[in-house]
């Protein structure tokens, strides 16, 4: 049954969203929909969070229990963060998680969800602390916890110098790099498509075909390697996916050999849409031929054509062949994430 509380939730949104809809009939581009979009979510998940009673601490659910994700507390959390320090906590698999209502490996909530730390399935521990409750040992207290319940990896995303400090006070050492590069204007790239190969936009009969090469070009890769068709399918169902921005390669044959995917997510409030080189991925078989720089010029010019000229990607630190393609076509450093590891225990 939906409560008076649920009504203003879904009016708030629909009042927002309409200003989108209007917006976008003066100008005629549809990311305002989008904005405001995500501006009536904010708003009413804040008011909503306001609203609710605050869970008690002695009722927050320990790391060994992991119930279903909250799909609220935590995306509000998530949000207040990404405001005050300009980078998400969560990233997208685990926010796709909360939001799907899977149940994760590690959920620990408390204080009423003033800090958290989640992780879906194997992968690392991602932490949030809420900017009004900071430097009270909160952090401190819960990563102690999780080392003594047996974990031992944690993302830093953004490595911001409280998570550098709160690391080495800790004992745990950077153990692997994720940098975020930035392309701003620039001139256009000029793409040179390797003979014999064909580079045309996303089919939906494409995506098995999608999944099996990402999995040979990501096969040791933790995250990306991982993805399955209901991944897929999951992110396909994303409001910023754009079949028209996903760009898929083939051979003479017809076989599918690699792709690039694009992303653009609507913009915050008076600022420039940010578009993302999501995935690029050639089967190993491919490798060394030019076709990763190639689809990766197809989908920037793709970009600049639907008007976004700023551009972000992730890439491994240790990948020296990306970096160099990357770098090459005007991507610079902009941030990084670090996994820290504790390998042994610290000495006593």
């Amino acid at each position: 049954m939906k409560t008076s509380r649920d009504r203003r939730y879904g009016g708030m949104v629909l009042i927002w969203t309409a200003i989108g809809a209007l917006f976008t009939l003066v100008n005629g581009n549809p990311v305002w929909i989008g904005a405001f979009l995500a501006i009536g979510v904010a708003l009413a998940e804040s008011q909503r969070g306001e609203a609710e009673p605050a869970t008690p601490p002695s009722a927050a659910p320990d790391a060994g229990q992991a119930p279903p994700a909250d799909d609220h507390g935590l995306i509000a959390l998530n949000h207040a963060v990404h405001a005050a320090d300009g980078v998400e906590p969560f990233n997208e698999a685990t926010r796709l998680a909360i939001a799907a209502g899977a149940r994760l490996r590690v959920a620990r909530v408390v204080d009423g969800g003033v800090a958290a730390a989640v992780a879906p399935d194997d992968a690392p521990v991602e932490l949030a602390v809420h900017p009004d409750h900071r430097r009270q040992g909160r952090g401190r207290a819960l990563v102690s916890e999780l080392l003594d319940a047996g974990e031992r990896r944690f993302w830093a995303h953004g490595d911001l110098p409280g998570a550098q400090a709160l690391a080495s006070s800790l004992a745990l050492e950077p153990v692997r790099t994720l940098l975020v590069l930035r392309r701003e204007g620039g001139e256009p790239v000029v793409e040179r498509v390797p003979d014999g190969v064909r580079i045309r936009t996303f089919r939906p009969d494409d995506a098995d075909a999608v999944v099996r090469v990402n999995g040979r070009a990501f096969a040791d890769h933790p995250e990306q390697g991982a993805m399955d068709r209901a991944d897929f399918d999951r992110r396909a169902a994303s409001d910023w996916f754009d079949p028209e921005g996903l760009f898929v390669a083939e051979d003479e044959q017809g076989q599918v050999i690699g792709f690039h995917w694009t992303k653009v997510e609507a913009p915050a409030w008076g600022e420039p849409p940010v578009g993302e080189v999501y995935v690029v991925g050639v089967d190993p078989d491919h490798h060394g031929g030019g076709l990763g720089t190639a689809l990766t010029a197809r989908g920037l010019r793709h970009l600049a054509e639907s008007g976004v000229d700023v551009v972000d990607l992730y890439v491994e630190g240790d990948n020296a062949p990306a970096l160099a393609v990357y770098r090459r076509l005007g991507f610079v450093e902009r941030a990084r994430d670090v996994l820290y590891a504790r390998s042994s225990e610290p000495a006593s």
